[in-house]
């Protein structure tokens, strides 16, 4: 069962071109499709959108080296999900612990928008490691995308569970979908999104991860 992506995956064409031109203009980053990132079987999966081009792209970490792996490592930390220094970097000795990183979409795309055809040819990574991981409990989705992309690999018609920031969503066999806007720095700054809003959310998915 293939959770990750080769190195070399072809299957967006788009997403290759502009990957290929990051690998030009700076050959020192990772330019690479993102690979899941976490605890081996976790109870909490947090679902994102896709790595972003001076973050997860250039480090080939999820959230790690731009303002959104910030605010999610810090409230992680706070819920006893992950534990060690957030450095932005690979190499810092921050952890995770019960909790899986899973991007809807592996490789970055231009302007941070990847197409519907992508997101969907991308699917099967995400429905893979749901696959792979049945004890995982709890998900975590950041944004309307990854809610979206989750229903899908779980076979469930998005009309029936709408998105909402902190809407809890029973999926059935004792497993639960925790909603949040993302945790970007234009929804900070914008106010959309506050930490403390974030923290309350993400309280919501860390109780269900860890009930039972």
């Amino acid at each position: 069962m293939q959770t990750n992506p080769p190195s070399d995956c072809p299957l967006c064409p788009r997403l290759v071109a502009f990957r290929h031109k990051a690998q030009k203009e700076h050959p020192d980053w990772h330019n690479g499709p993102v690979n899941n990132w976490g605890s081996e079987a976790p109870a909490l999966l947090i679902v994102g959108l896709a790595p972003g081009l001076r973050g997860a792209n250039r480090t080939g970490r999820p959230f790690t080296g731009d303002y959104a792996g910030d605010l999610l490592y810090d409230t992680l930390k706070k819920f006893g999900l992950a534990q060690g220094e957030y450095a932005a970097a690979p190499d810092d000795s921050l952890r995770l612990t019960g909790a899986l990183i899973v991007n809807s979409v592996r490789c970055v795309p231009p302007q941070n928008k990847p197409t519907g055809e992508e997101i969907k040819t991308c699917r099967r990574f995400l429905t893979n490691t749901i696959n792979a991981n049945p004890q995982a409990r709890a998900f975590f989705a950041l944004g309307r995308i990854a809610h979206d992309s989750l229903l899908s690999a779980l076979g469930i018609p998005r009309s029936r569970m709408p998105f909402g920031h902190a809407a809890v969503h029973q999926l059935g066999e004792g497993r639960v979908l925790v909603d949040s806007y993302h945790c970007s720095r234009y929804n900070t700054n914008t106010g959309r999104l506050t930490a403390d809003m974030f923290e309350s959310a993400m309280g919501l998915a860390a109780k269900y991860a860890k009930a039972g």
